[in-house]
């Protein structure tokens, strides 16, 4: 599945963020893979979640070093010459790689010849999307959670989480000793790192991460 201007569309919907991290995470047991592309590479529209959620990520030239270090947490792809030279990254070190360059002549000649075809009379268009509804008071929602100041005890509640497969405060209260506010703390933390779902009345939350393994690759995300 290949979503492209993406910051277009979340300027449409912000609602479409949910969704393409939920199909990220739940997909590839599906075996459905996802491809998110932008042509505008700034934080708002590559949040922290979405690089969790997408930890293989390839930069082409872009036009400075803030725009490279905000796609792989690393400047170096404004040093890129274009035509296919790119940088890969899949959760441990850079890559610089040669991908095919297709011109635009070839991009043309392409889509004319589908265009050609019969049954392609136009283009299937997605619908509207209507805004998510505002979390209820007292529910703890991922937006507003500044992930770059991680509680000290985030990686600690995370692998807790992951090895027990129980997304529930009280459980971090009881085996790691914190307090009421802490742990809340901490688990919306774990929501916005795409760890945990959102909370569903008193019920524990639902555990989004499988293994340890599946959860480093988060963790690196995040410098741990």
């Amino acid at each position: 599945m290949s979503v492209g201007a993406s910051a277009e569309s979340k300027a449409i919907a912000k609602s479409i963020q949910t969704s393409i991290i939920r199909l990220a995470q739940k997909g590839r047991a599906a075996g459905i893979h996802v491809i998110l592309a932008t042509q505008r590479p700034s934080v708002d529209v590559i949040s922290g979640i979405i690089k969790t959620n997408f930890p293989t990520r390839i930069a082409f030239r872009v036009a400075s070093r803030i725009d490279s270090q905000t796609i792989l947490d690393t400047p170096g792809a404004e040093k890129l010459i274009g035509k296919g030279d790119m940088l890969y990254y899949a959760g441990v070190e850079t890559e610089r790689v040669q991908c095919a360059f297709i011109s635009n002549d070839e991009i043309n000649a392409i889509t004319r010849y589908i265009g050609a075809q019969t049954g392609y009379r136009q283009c299937y268009n997605t619908p509207y999307y209507l805004p998510s509804p505002a979390p209820a008071e007292g529910e703890a929602g991922g937006a507003g959670i500044d992930m770059n100041d991680l509680d000290e005890r985030f990686e600690e509640a995370a692998k807790l989480v992951v090895m027990t497969q129980k997304g529930s405060t009280s459980d971090l209260q009881r085996r790691l000793g914190m307090g009421y506010a802490k742990a809340g703390r901490v688990m919306d933390q774990l929501e916005a790192a795409g760890i945990v779902g959102p909370q569903e009345g008193s019920k524990p939350r639902q555990v989004l991460v499988q293994d340890l393994d599946e959860l480093s690759t988060i963790l690196k995300t995040f410098g741990r």
